[in-house]
């Protein structure tokens, strides 16, 4: 018989507020629509990292570095979205981030040609 840890009262907090963003996401306006406003918040932070290494020519490869390792963690938690079936909501939710992030980078790509 193993003993789990006891929860504590963070970590009670964090599951119940994910647990009520995924029933108050039932209606798929809802869940489009903060999946909408999660696309545009990971463009802003694409788009603001591409303006700050511009910025700084010295921050080219740390903004790679940077970006690239966002892009990687997102494909980690999506990974880990994919087994669990019951987590659709989360999984379209870093979807929509990643893409919104390399919409942002693409854009900024293209400002700067």
């Amino acid at each position: 018989m193993t003993i789990r840890p006891q929860k504590t009262k963070f970590q009670i907090i964090i599951v119940d507020n994910f647990k009520t963003l995924s029933n108050w996401a039932l209606n798929p306006w809802r869940r489009y629509s903060f999946a909408l406003v999660i696309f545009f918040i990971g463009y802003f932070f694409g788009s603001s990292l591409g303006m700050i290494s511009a910025v700084y020519n010295l921050m080219d490869p740390l903004s790679a570095l940077i970006s690239v390792l966002i892009i990687e963690i997102l494909i980690k938690i999506r990974r880990a979205l994919l087994i669990d079936k019951n987590k659709k909501f989360f999984l379209l939710i870093t979807d929509f981030l990643r893409i919104g992030l390399l919409y942002g980078f693409f854009t900024e790509s293209l400002k700067l040609l």
